[in-house]
C-alpha cells in the first residue's frame, strides 16, 4: 500500500462611555482553529536549549495512509518520545484564542463608575535485519525503532539526500518532487529524521479512532520549526498555529516579521451572529497587507489567569502533559521548595498562513523577556435601550456617531462594503447617517 505524507501539525512533511476600552467584558464567541481548513498545530515548550513538540495531526482518512517525517535536530531516545491528549491541545486552542467580547451601555439618565507528560512503556521491536540492509545500502542508517502508542517510529540519518528519498520511496512513503534538495539542506545541519507511521494492532488495542498528538522532547541549541518539506506537496496555502509556552515571555520569529494583529476594536453588534466571518475576513486582509509574508501573533499572556477568559487557564497536570518539565504537580517549579506559587508559563500563540513561495525558510524562533499581556479582542459596545427618564437625544446622537465610526472601522479591518455594513446597523433614534457623498468636481476629468 502506498503512504500519503500529510501534515501533522506543520512539521510533517512529505504534515457615552470609554468602558469598551478597557479589558474584562463578557466574552461572548471566539475564533479558534475551526475556523480555517487545513488548520495545523504545534506546541514548543522551550526553555534554554530544552524543547518539547507537541504535534497534533490534521490528517483525515485511513489511518494504514498515514506517515510522518520530522526533521530533527538530534539523536531521539524512546524515552524522549510520547503520545499525548488531543484534549488538553483543544483546551489550549480555546484559551488562547482571539474572543468578542460585548459591554452595555448604562442608563444615560444615571450616574456612573465604574497549568506531566506521560511515560508510554511499550514493548520496542526489533528493526528487521531487511529493514536495516536496505538502508545501509541506500546510505541510510536507521539509529533507532520503537513503538510508541499507535505509532511505529523510526529514527534515520543518511549522507545523502537522494539515498534517503529513495529509501523513503522504495518503503513507501509517497515523497513529493523537488525534496531532494530540502532533505540535503538539512543532512547538511546535520539533522536526523524522525520517521512515524501507524501500527494499526497496536490503534485496534488501544481503541482509539482518531490519531493522538505525538510528542518529542530533545535539547538543542536550535529553536526552530521546519516548514519547508511541510509545502512541496501541499494543495494551496496552509494555516498552521504554534503555541510556545516558556518561562520567560512572549516568543517572536526572527526570520519573518512577527506582527500584532488589530485589536480592541470596537464593531457593530450584527458581528456577534457573524464573528466567524469577521474574524477570516480581517486575518485575510492583514496577511494580503503583509504580503502573505508574516507571522502574526493572536495571544500572549501569563498563563495564570485571563481577562476575559474564552476557557479557563490550563491546570498544572495539562501543562505537564503538554511537556513543561519545570512545573510540579501543583503549578511549582520543580526545582524550588518554597510554597506554592503561581504557575510560571507564558503562553504565546502565533497564527501563519504559508506556502512555498512565501515562506521559503523554516521558522526560526527566540524567546523574549516581554511580558506584556496581549490578546486579539473585539468589542461589541450595546446601547441602552431602556425606558429614559431624561431628555437623551444628546446620547442618541454620541451613540449614532460612535456607530458609523464602528461601521467604518468594520470596513477598514475586513474590506466589506460600508454600505452594506449601515444598511445592518439599527441607528439609534432611528436616524441613518447620510454617506459621504463625492464631489461632483472629482470625476470630471477622469
Amino acid at each position: 500500500m502506498r503512504l500519503t505524507i500529510t501534515l501533522a501539525a506543520a512539521l510533517v512533511t512529505v504534515l457615552v462611555t470609554t468602558t469598551a476600552q478597557a479589558f474584562c467584558g463578557f466574552y461572548v464567541a471566539r475564533a479558534d482553529t475551526s475556523l480555517f481548513n487545513r488548520a495545523s498545530q504545534v506546541v514548543l515548550v522551550r526553555d534554554k536549549n530544552r524543547t518539547v513538540i507537541t504535534m497534533a495531526n490534521d490528517f483525515e482518512g485511513n489511518a494504514e495512509d498515514f506517515a510522518v517525517v520530522i526533521p530533527v535536530p538530534t539523536m531521539i531516545e524512546r524515552e524522549q518520545i510520547n503520545v499525548g491528549d488531543r484534549a488538553v491541545i483543544e483546551h489550549l486552542d480555546a484559551y488562547t484564542s482571539p474572543r468578542l467580547v460585548e459591554y452595555h451601555d448604562g442608563d444615560p439618565c444615571a450616574v456612573y463608575e465604574r497549568l506531566e507528560m506521560s511515560s508510554n512503556d511499550a514493548a520496542l521491536p526489533a528493526a528487521s535485519k531487511e529493514l536495516k540492509r536496505s538502508a545501509r545500502s541506500r546510505g541510510v542508517t536507521i539509529e533507532a525503532q520503537y513503538t510508541v502508542g499507535e505509532y511505529d517510529i523510526l529514527i534515520l540519518s543518511a549522507r545523502q539526500s537522494n539515498g534517503l528519498v529513495q529509501w523513503l520511496k522504495e518503503n513507501d512513503y509517497r515523497i513529493p518532487p523537488g525534496a531532494n534538495r530540502v532533505v540535503n539542506s538539512y543532512l547538511k545541519q546535520d539533522m536526523r529524521f524522525f520517521v512515524a507511521k501507524v501500527n494499526i494492532e497496536e490503534q485496534s488495542k488501544l481503541g482509539y479512532q482518531y490519531l493522538r498528538p505525538l510528542q518529542v522532547a530533545y535539547e538543542s541549541n536550535k529553536f526552530m520549526l521546519p516548514i519547508r518539506l511541510g509545502t512541496l506537496n501541499a494543495k494551496g496555502k496552509q494555516e498552521l498555529y504554534v503555541y510556545a509556552l516558556t518561562r520567560t515571555g512572549r516568543v517572536e520569529t526572527t526570520n519573518y516579521r512577527t506582527v500584532r494583529l488589530p485589536s480592541n476594536m470596537t464593531v457593530p453588534e450584527f458581528v456577534e451572529d457573524e464573528f466567524a466571518d469577521f474574524y477570516r475576513a480581517m486575518f485575510d486582509r492583514q496577511t494580503n497587507a503583509e504580503n502573505e509574508r508574516a507571522v502574526f501573533l493572536e495571544y500572549a499572556w501569563d498563563m495564570g489567569w485571563c481577562d476575559p477568559c474564552a476557557a479557563d487557564p490550563l491546570s498544572a497536570g495539562e501543562l505537564r502533559q503538554l511537556g513543561v518539565f519545570w512545573l510540579g504537580k501543583h503549578g511549582v517549579e520543580s526545582t524550588r521548595t518554597i510554597q506554592p506559587q503561581a504557575q510560571n508559563v507564558f503562553v504565546t500563540r502565533l497564527h501563519v498562513r504559508y506556502d512555498a513561495e512565501h515562506f521559503p525558510e523554516d521558522l526560526m524562533f527566540q524567546e523574549t523577556g516581554d511580558r506584556q499581556n496581549y490578546q486579539g479582542r473585539y468589542v461589541i459596545q450595546h446601547p441602552w435601550k431602556g425606558e429614559a427618564s431624561c431628555d437623551i437625544s444628546q446620547y442618541e446622537a454620541s451613540v449614532r456617531d460612535r456607530q458609523e465610526r464602528e461601521a467604518q472601522q468594520l470596513a477598514n479591518l475586513t474590506g466589506w462594503n460600508l454600505e452594506d455594513i449601515r444598511e445592518k446597523i439599527p441607528f439609534a433614534g432611528g436616524v441613518t447617517p447620510e454617506p459621504e457623498k463625492e464631489p461632483w468636481w472629482r470625476r470630471l476629468w477622469n
